[in-house]
């Protein structure tokens, strides 16, 4: 079954591998391509500049006002900055809903990766089968479909009443992100002198704890990514931490392909830590913490350790330093989460949501669905 699907991007970002830094906008990079690639109809919707392979790009916010609005904000050193009532989003909004109408046909899926911040076009095309595709955000779920990260997020999403109460949704899935192969290669066994920790510089990822670590065992530390406010002083670091900067796609696969191993401590419930399952494809082992998406991806003991106190974390470290993970075995779990693994999944889900639409729903078997 062939699925038409108009992907909405993000107005404050180009739907680039510029953009790494941004889940939500890599994850309409990689699905267009996913889908596009097995046979899909996928339009893409985008700031003048995005580079998707889809089956078309239609540019619904001009470079001239997403310069106006967000040219001397540099997303490379400080996190992304934007408001849904600011000039780029309002020309993003009003444009996609009218390049959506020209193009939508019946049963068409609109997909929602931004969330609420792209309500506005979905609510204009309420005759389409809007899906939120891939939720790893806290709030302002809204759409009658949705996708979540993981188990975890869909959990916590539904809340500890769902213990007591039969309140499920056949309908609320979980698929995991998904990773372009081509993008990671695991590492060599002989790796430099460094641990590594690449995401938001600030305590709420953990970052702390990393440094806290490091210093304690007398390692030197690598970090790379946006800094937050805590952390704006880079002269005020530790001498055993040498912060990299931001990184791109290329930069971030040469620091984890080489790292005896990669800090994932975030202090909330992740929703999924895509940096995680980056590392694993550098056969990089990961340490995090105990709690969110990391309790279903990290398996503890083969891919990394889940650590609960400083001592948990020292350990976990020196354990890295011995080499008692191995390597290919990260590879492999990390290979589980593949543009070629998912995609099918995605596929599956949406074929159960449109038999809604267009047979007899659950009640629906495979052997009597016509294609």
């Amino acid at each position: 079954m062939k699925f038409t699907f108009h992907a909405l991007g993000l107005p404050h970002t180009r739907t680039t591998e510029e953009f790494s830094a941004c889940a939500y906008t890599q994850k309409v990079l990689k699905f267009c391509k996913m889908m596009t690639e097995r046979g899909h109809t996928v339009i893409h919707y985008g700031t003048e500049g995005s580079d998707p392979i889809c089956t078309e790009h239609v540019d619904v916010l001009t470079k001239e006002t997403w310069d106006k609005v967000y040219g001397d904000h540099d997303f490379k050193s400080k996190f992304f900055t934007f408001a849904t009532d600011d000039d780029a989003y309002q020309e993003f909004y009003k444009t996609a809903i009218e390049e959506v109408e020209k193009r939508k046909k019946k049963h068409d899926f609109i997909l929602a990766f931004w969330g609420h911040g792209v309500r506005a076009i979905c609510d204009a095309h309420q005759d389409l089968i809007v899906v939120e595709p891939g939720i790893g955000y806290s709030s302002g779920h809204w759409a009658r479909w949705k996708v979540f990260e993981s188990h975890a997020l869909l959990h916590a999403y539904r809340g500890v009443g769902s213990v007591s109460r039969a309140i499920m949704d056949w309908y609320e899935t979980v698929i995991p992100n998904y990773f372009d192969l081509k993008d990671f290669e695991r590492g060599p066994d002989d790796r430099d002198d460094y641990m590594l920790f690449v995401g938001r510089v600030y305590d709420g990822k953990g970052v702390n704890i990393a440094i806290q670590v490091t210093e304690h065992l007398g390692i030197k530390l690598k970090i790379a990514g946006q800094l937050g406010d805590e952390y704006s002083c880079v002269e005020c670091l530790p001498d055993h931490v040498e912060y990299v900067g931001y990184v791109g796609l290329e930069e971030r696969k040469e620091l984890m392909m080489n790292a005896i191993g990669s800090y994932v401590p975030s202090m909330y419930i992740e929703p999924f830590g895509g940096v995680q399952v980056e590392n694993l494809l550098c056969g990089t082992p990961t340490i995090t913490t105990d709690w969110g998406a990391f309790s279903e991806n990290n398996i503890h003991g083969v891919t990394g350790y889940r650590c609960r106190t400083f001592n948990d974390f020292v350990e976990a470290t020196q354990k890295l330093i011995n080499k008692e993970i191995d390597y290919d075995d990260c590879r492999k779990k990390g290979e589980e989460f593949s543009l070629e693994n998912i995609a099918p999944k995605y596929e599956k889900y949406f074929e159960d949501v449109m038999n809604v639409y267009t047979n007899k729903g659950w009640y629906q078997l495979k052997e009597d669905v016509e294609v």
